[in-house]
């Protein structure tokens, strides 16, 4: 059974799975579902339609869920979807999506994000993702698996940060940003391969070089992009390759170099 403080207020139709428990002053709004042991923590707010899965932390003060800041927005029924095993710090924000995208803000597993951090509408979010404090998405951002968003930093809308990249602390970022790189600064530029955080994730060094060699054809050997797309697509065929190249043939922002 649910533990849920006596201060707190829970909407008529809301449902809680078994042993999630529920700080004082938290507030749960109507349609929204939320998955065994999960914790949510002193005046948070959850408003739905929101699903939430099962061994979350809401640490507290946070505001899950609510409508999405865009002056089109007109009241549409739009949801919230987040995985498990997430943990979300202090005062976050998440926004509901609008029917100009998916009508989805979306957060995979297994995710922190850290206190202040603002998640608008329309986000897609991976798995294993970090961000760190102030860390802010705006709408439609997509972050892929085990992408790390530095504090402070800021995602212009559309833009895609790809798996395993990693962005330095304050950084200002307005293209995508490709798999397995380290970028930072005002606009964000690349600074070479996220080597140590591949080693750290589990890539040999045979897969590490590999990843190298492909950014060495795209950033350093002066080729147009289709050029040095379709020269990883005949030199290398591994699959951490073809994700990078999938990932370059569907940019629409344009990448950062």
């Amino acid at each position: 059974m649910a533990k849920i403080d006596p201060t707190a207020l829970i909407a008529d139709g809301a449902e809680l799975a078994d042993d999630v428990v529920v700080g004082p002053y938290a507030t749960i709004g109507e349609r929204t579902s939320i998955g065994a042991k999960t914790t949510i923590g002193p005046y948070c707010m959850i408003r739905g339609p929101a699903e939430i899965g099962g061994n979350c932390t809401f640490t507290g003060y946070a505001s899950i869920g609510t409508p999405p800041q865009d002056h089109s927005y007109r009241g549409e029924d739009t949801r919230l979807v987040i995985g498990e095993n997430n943990t979300i710090r202090e005062f976050v924000t998440i926004n509901r999506g609008t029917v100009k995208d998916r009508g989805v803000t979306s957060i995979g597993n297994n995710n922190l994000i850290m206190a202040y951090c603002h998640v608008a509408h329309d986000c897609v979010i991976g798995n294993h993702v970090v961000m760190g404090n102030l860390a802010t998405l705006a709408g439609h951002v997509k972050i892929q698996d085990h992408a790390i968003i530095g504090g402070l930093s800021a995602i212009h809308q559309f833009t895609r940060i790809g798996a395993y990249a990693i962005i330095g602390g304050g950084s200002m970022v307005s293209l995508d940003i490709v798999p397995y790189a380290r970028a930072a600064g005002d606009r964000a530029r690349l600074f070479g391969v996220n080597s140590i955080g591949l080693k750290r994730n589990g890539f040999r060094p045979d897969q590490i070089k590999r990843v190298e060699k492909a950014y060495r054809t795209i950033f350093k050997q002066g080729l147009l992009l289709k050029d040095a797309i379709e020269a990883l697509r005949q030199e290398i065929t591994e699959e951490e390759i073809r994700a990078l190249v999938e990932f370059l043939s569907t940019s629409t922002r344009g990448i950062a170099r």
